[in-house]
């Protein structure tokens, strides 16, 4: 047998195929070679999928400000008491027992989030994540108003610390500093109420220290956050941005650069020469990114599908008198010249279980009743107590109000054979989210309990109208064991 020769050090090997696409580099766009980090500046782009992210973020902003100001039922349209556990959602009053629903909501949400990522990947990412709202948003307009363009700020970046140098960063950090604090409390005030919260601001820290920490600490990471650290919470931090790999499949369509029509990229030149692609290597849609990637690279897992990059090519195109769209949307196995699966297992069952818990999360709120009553057995006291030639049973009902508004409930209580029923408030008047506790004392006479006898509870909403009706098994010798 003839002994297989050694490989050299310097033999390369046969030749890996070539793909039909760019593979991306192996390290962060964000970072150097030594492991520091690259600073991004965004340049200024317009088009149209900029505008409608404007828009959206405009929306986004104003719903986190406004909503624990705005009034729905008498109460704030958002306001979530945790303290006193009294949650108020769109003129819907909620408490601690109705956190069953939150679950659903979070089910909803999170398979939500996976179904749309699966169909057209990190849109969340670019489009309505609270990070990228307020630094899109906010305070990179704000930075570009005080400091200038891409190029302005580079410049500004490298140059000598200055007087000018100073003004500039010190009026930026200001104005940083001054939103960042209205940020952190509107966000206090959804929690405590803003007429709550106004008056705790006039009485001052020293009445209030939790509070105020909270919020100072709350506006330190908001300045930390969108000064300096950025884009990196979406590059290294964030979770969701590293569940792309498993979240992705083939057929997620997804912004790409369409390859075929691009290559080979080079400037333009007039007459005739090397055949040429319809990519002019301008790198403008490298420089409009808001994590520095090269999207000619491939899908990377820093894209934020914010489509900056389609309207920056879009823009270079037309300037060029060539085809827009040389950026757009495709999965992977479009860009293999495949055809598209629009439905797979995947997505199907993403969307299934999505569907299945807004569905019952709406028929909760639509037959959840305005009110809760329970019934509870007398604590420390027999069942049921056998007085000469009647069989009396003590209990009481838990009444908690979830109107609201203040709100009065009549309670009454009814049997198959002759009751005498001892209620101790049958008309009881409750405010908003307050509950009671209701001592009922039922006699029978021993004769008509010949067995397990049941009797209904009827309790009335007199601001809704809502009529509630519970069972309730009346104990007794004949009963037990039965």
């Amino acid at each position: 047998m003839t002994p297989t020769p050694p490989v050299q050090p310097n033999d390369p090997g046969p030749p890996e195929p070539e793909l039909p696409f760019h593979v991306p580099p192996s390290t962060l766009a964000t970072m150097r070679a030594d492991g520091s980090r690259i600073k991004v500046h965004p340049a200024d782009v317009k088009g149209r999928w900029l505008t409608w992210r404007r828009i959206v973020f405009a929306v986004l902003v104003a719903f986190y400000v406004l909503m624990p100001l705005v009034k729905i039922g008498g109460k704030p349209a958002i306001q979530l008491e945790v303290s006193t556990r009294r949650f108020y959602l769109f003129g819907e009053t909620f408490n601690a027992q109705d956190f069953w629903m939150v679950l659903l909501l979070a089910l909803a949400f999170v398979f939500g989030l996976l179904a749309v990522t699966a169909w057209r990947g990190r849109v969340w990412c670019g489009w309505a994540c609270p990070q990228t709202v307020f630094l899109e948003g906010v305070y990179r307009p704000i930075e570009r108003f005080l400091e200038g363009g891409r190029e302005q700020r580079l410049k500004l970046d490298a140059a000598p610390w200055t007087a000018k140098k100073v003004a500039l960063r010190l009026a930026k950090y200001t104005v940083f500093l001054f939103v960042s604090l209205n940020i952190a409390h509107a966000a206090a005030a959804i929690f405590v109420g803003p007429r709550e919260f106004l008056d705790m601001i006039v009485e001052g820290p020293s009445k209030h220290v939790e509070a105020f920490f909270l919020v100072m600490g709350f506006t330190g990471i908001l300045m930390f956050n969108f000064t300096w650290f950025r884009e990196q919470f979406c590059v290294v931090l964030c979770p969701y941005g590293r569940l792309q790999s498993v979240l992705h499949d083939k057929d997620s369509v997804t912004v790409s650069y369409f390859e075929q029509r691009g290559e080979p990229r080079g400037r333009l030149a007039k007459g005739a020469g090397q055949p040429r692609g319809d990519c002019v290597d301008c790198n403008r849609c490298v420089a409009v990114c808001p994590t520095g990637i090269d999207i000619r690279n491939g899908l990377q897992m820093e894209c934020l599908a914010c489509l900056q990059c389609i309207d920056a090519c879009d823009d270079v195109m037309t300037k060029v008198k060539k085809p827009t769209g040389l950026i757009g949307f495709a999965s992977h196995n479009e860009l293999l010249g495949k055809k598209r699966k629009i439905v797979r297992p995947r997505l199907m069952v993403y969307t299934a279980i999505t569907g299945l818990a807004l569905t019952t999360l709406g028929v909760s709120l639509v037959t959840r009743t305005p009110f809760e009553s329970n019934v509870i057995r007398t604590k420390g006291s027999n069942p049921f107590i056998v007085d000469g030639e009647v069989v009396r049973n003590p209990f009481e009902i838990h009444l908690v109000n979830k109107n609201p508004e203040p709100s009065t409930f009549h309670v009454s209580i009814s049997g198959p054979v002759a009751i005498d029923a001892v209620i101790g408030t049958p008309d009881v008047e409750l405010a908003s989210l307050a509950n009671t506790r209701v001592p009922v004392v039922v006699s029978i006479k021993k004769e008509l309990v010949t067995g397990p006898l049941e009797l209904t509870i009827e309790i009335t909403d007199s601001r809704s109208g809502t009529v509630k009706k519970q069972p309730l098994k009346f104990l007794s010798p004949m009963s037990v064991g039965r």
